[in-house]
């Protein structure tokens, strides 16, 4: 459990497509190469620590000739953002997909002291 001693919470939340293979052939829908992709988010807004981020799939464009396995992560979380990963394996085969995402966390306020 994170516990947020600040006065001050911030909610942060958006969507990102990670990739598109199907139209161009990329390692994600020929099931060969990379079966990792991730890019980094960064917060419009900075918050005052790494902040909690939950992701979820929002599009997730399978193969049906295939068994669907997939991981979706944060990573690397930050004050400013995070990496958001996306994971496959096996014969797998992925055409797109879409992340969205919520980060919760500590802002600062222009209230707060640094009394040292």
């Amino acid at each position: 459990m994170q516990i947020i001693s600040s006065s001050r919470v911030g909610v942060a939340q958006g969507s990102v497509d990670l990739f598109s293979d199907f139209e161009e052939g990329g390692d994600m829908w020929t099931g060969e190469g990379s079966r990792s992709r991730s890019q980094w988010i960064a917060f419009e807004t900075p918050f005052s620590a790494p902040p909690l981020v939950h992701v979820s799939l929002t599009l997730w464009d399978m193969d049906s000739g295939h068994n669907v396995r997939a991981d979706i992560s944060a990573e690397n979380t930050s004050e400013v953002g995070f990496d958001a990963v996306f994971r496959t394996w096996l014969d797998t085969r992925v055409a797109r997909v879409r992340v969205s995402w919520m980060a919760i966390g500590a802002v600062s306020s222009e209230d707060d002291w640094d009394v040292t």
